[in-house]
C-alpha cells in the first residue's frame, strides 16, 4: 500500500509527465479534482474513485457536452480521447456502478470475510481513477 506521501508524489509525477502546456478547466471540475486528490492521499479510496469519476464527467461535459443531462457513458463514447483511456474510463464507470448501485445490501459475506481484498481492489481502482482523471483533463492542451 502507498503512503500518503507516495500518493502525493504519484499525483505530482502524473502532472509532470502529462501536462506539457495549459488547460482550461471549469470551477466545478477543479473543485472535484482537488477533492479526489485529497480523498486519494487520505486513503479514502472509494471516495477518490467516485469523486475522480465525477471530475471526469464534469470535464467531459464542459469540453464536449451538448446538453445538460448527458450520461457519463455517452460522454466517454463521444469524447476525442485515446482508445485505451476510453477503455479505462468504461472499466472505472462499471466498477463504480457496483458500489453505487448495490444489488443486494444483505449479501455482505465477502465484505465481512475478506475486507482486505476489497481495500486492495479499491486502492488499485483509485490509482487508475486518479491517473485517468489526469489523462482526461490534459487531453486538450495548448502551448
Amino acid at each position: 500500500m502507498m503512503t500518503e506521501q507516495d500518493k502525493w508524489d504519484f499525483i505530482n509525477q502524473l502532472d509532470e509527465d502529462l501536462l506539457k502546456g495549459g488547460v482550461m478547466l471549469s470551477e466545478w471540475s477543479t473543485f472535484l479534482i482537488r477533492d479526489a486528490d485529497v480523498a486519494f492521499t487520505s486513503g479514502a479510496n472509494l471516495a477518490a474513485l467516485l469523486t475522480a469519476l465525477a471530475g471526469i464527467e464534469s470535464h467531459l461535459k464542459y469540453e464536449y457536452g451538448e446538453k445538460k443531462r448527458e450520461c457519463l457513458v455517452d460522454l466517454i463514447d463521444k469524447a476525442p480521447i485515446d482508445e485505451d483511456l476510453r477503455r479505462d474510463l468504461h472499466r472505472l464507470r462499471r466498477y463504480r456502478n457496483i458500489w453505487v448501485h448495490v444489488d443486494d445490501p444483505s449479501d455482505d459475506e465477502t465484505l465481512l470475510s475478506d475486507p482486505g481484498k476489497h481495500e486492495r481492489e479499491l486502492e488499485e481502482m483509485a490509482i487508475l481513477a486518479i491517473k485517468s482523471l489526469r489523462r482526461t483533463i490534459y487531453t486538450e492542451q495548448w502551448i
